[in-house]
């Protein structure tokens, strides 16, 4: 674990995740702000994430949330954009993940944070949807997907370029997390981090991290190097079937939510 920061929780943070893009980038910063924290690993198959209790968590039904104590009392955030910047500004008062609010750096780091979370995040899940999931293939959607994320990845490559610090800003901060955790799984989306040299250096770069080796990986082993290494492509085969399934089940299931209540 990244040493200490200089404040503690409460008690220890809970973590409701999967493993998923946005489900490691909590972990990842939980373990580089060297905060204690407790794991709740939803089942999708299972539906866990809609089940009412968790909906008292996070309306929304997904993941990742935390519960945390603040001003002795229990509080619920939900959303990894909105929960990194809790985490950052509760227990990062040294600026070691961010900088000082009301700065131009500050301003700047939640520009990127947001063009992840707005951009990159939902396309290369689109892409990663038309890729893997869809039973029939679907040209136009493939197409629109791949092509807006490799243009998000053009920007991604061309910032780091220009970086003099090796991160995406001037140090590693929340950013390089959010793009890192998206980057780990491009190759199952389809991307070819070939194209994009800076890119591929940074994230090989950042696997040697120590927040980042242990965060990936919860609560479970990331699957994606693995798969990605597997030359016969059955590992990846089972995998995409399996993904397949609990991504159709949830779209049935949530499309009979609907009519339900309508």
């Amino acid at each position: 674990m990244a040493s200490q920061s200089s404040q503690i929780p409460v008690k220890p943070i809970k973590l409701y995740t999967t493993q998923t893009p946005n489900g490691i980038k909590i972990s990842i910063a939980l373990e580089e702000l060297g905060l204690p924290y407790e794991i709740f690993k939803h089942d999708f198959v299972q539906r866990t994430q809609k089940e009412p209790w968790y909906l008292e968590i996070n309306p929304n039904g997904r993941i990742p949330a935390i519960t945390d104590t603040l001003d002795h009392e229990e509080i619920h955030v939900w959303e990894s954009g909105s929960i990194l910047k809790y985490l950052v500004e509760q227990y990062d008062p040294e600026f070691k993940l961010w900088y000082p609010p009301k700065t131009k750096e500050n301003y700047e780091l939640f520009n990127w944070l947001f063009h992840q979370i707005g951009g990159l995040g939902p396309m290369q899940g689109q892409m990663t949807h038309f890729n893997r999931h869809v039973p029939e293939k679907i040209p136009y959607a493939i197409n629109r997907y791949t092509n807006e994320t490799r243009r998000l990845y053009k920007v991604l490559e061309t910032q780091l370029t220009s970086s003099k610090s090796g991160y995406v800003l001037s140090k590693f901060t929340i950013v390089d997390i959010v793009y890192w955790s998206m980057v780990a799984a491009s190759g199952w989306a389809g991307v070819d981090l070939n194209e994009f040299p800076a890119v591929s250096e940074w994230y090989r770069r950042l696997l040697d991290r120590p927040s980042v080796a242990k965060g990936m990986n919860v609560p479970e082993i990331h699957p994606v190097q693995a798969l990605m290494d597997d030359k016969t492509g059955e590992k990846a085969k089972q995998f995409e079937n399996y993904s397949r399934s609990w991504v159709l089940l949830g779209m049935r299931k949530d499309e009979e939510a609907l009519r339900s209540s309508e």
